[in-house]
This record gives C-alpha cells, structure tokens and sequence, in this order.
C-alpha cells in the first residue's frame, strides 16, 4: 500500500470537465489524492477532462463521493476552504501534513453549510476590483503554498 499523501484536494460539485483534468494532472505529479464531490457538471471521464489530464489521470488517486454529506463523513484531516469569502491571507495560513484543500464549483462556490463546516477559510488575495482566479489556478497556487510549508514536495530519487 503506498503511503498517505501529505495533502488531499477535495473538489465540491465541479461544473467544468477540463479543471477537473488539470487539478489530477497536478495532483498526479505530486502524487496528492483528490476527492471529488458529486454531482458534477459533466460526466466523469468526459473527453474535456482527458485531454486536460493527459495520461497522468491513470496516476491521480482519486475518491468519488456521492454528496457533501458522504465526503463529510469520511474526511480525517482539517478542511480548509478556499474561497473569495475566506478570512485568513494564503500567506497567514499555516498547512499541516494530512489537511484537505476543498475548492467550490467554479460557477457558485460553495453553500453556507460547507463554509460552516470549514475547518479555516483562506483566500488568496487579489488587487481591488478583480473578482476570483479559475479554480485550476488556485489549486496550484493553494498546493504550492502548503506543500512549502509542510516541506512536502516530492524528493528526488537517490
């Protein structure tokens, strides 16, 4: 059994196939699991995700839950959510080994029973007058940060 990854990415109701193929892309070359909450916007599989995913898709440790309350009941670690609504700076959280970076649908976020659930809410900050960053982007971002801080990045072989 491989060991647990430093990170999980949980995507709430994801509306668009090719940010899904990105996030496991990503998660796939850092070997991160990721959760995806039903339902989504499109088929799981859908060719928009495949082309964005590439071949790294077979590599992406992936768990699909039916609905928040499924996802819920099983998640282990602390749950931070990235959101525009978030009240803690990226650059003041503090990650730790085995926390969960949930991300909302890309066209509504979120619903109040899943911030209130939120262990931290973070935002990443953006000059005045810009609404958000494509989700792909702030998974990147977000997993960029807390693989720094929890000194999680993959070690080179040898």
């Amino acid at each position: 059994m491989p060991p647990a990854p430093p990170l999980r990415l949980a995507l709430f109701e994801p509306d668009i196939a090719g940010n899904v193929g990105t996030i496991l892309r990503m998660a796939a070359c850092f070997d991160l699991a990721v959760d995806l909450i039903e339902p989504m916007g499109f088929a799981y599989g859908d060719r928009a995700m495949a082309r964005a995913g590439m071949d790294y898709t077979a590599f992406a440790r992936v768990t699909r839950h039916a609905d928040w309350d499924a996802f819920a009941a099983q998640a282990s670690g602390r749950i931070l959510l990235l959101s525009t609504k978030g009240a803690v700076r990226i650059d003041e959280a503090v990650f730790a080994p085995g926390d969960i970076l949930l991300f909302g649908a890309e066209s509504r976020g979120v619903p109040d029973h899943v911030h209130d659930r939120a262990d931290l809410r973070v935002t990443i900050p953006l000059v005045p007058g810009r609404r958000s960053l494509n989700v792909a982007v702030s998974a990147a971002i977000a997993t960029a940060e807390a693989l720094r801080q929890i000194k999680g990045w993959p070690q080179p072989p040898g």
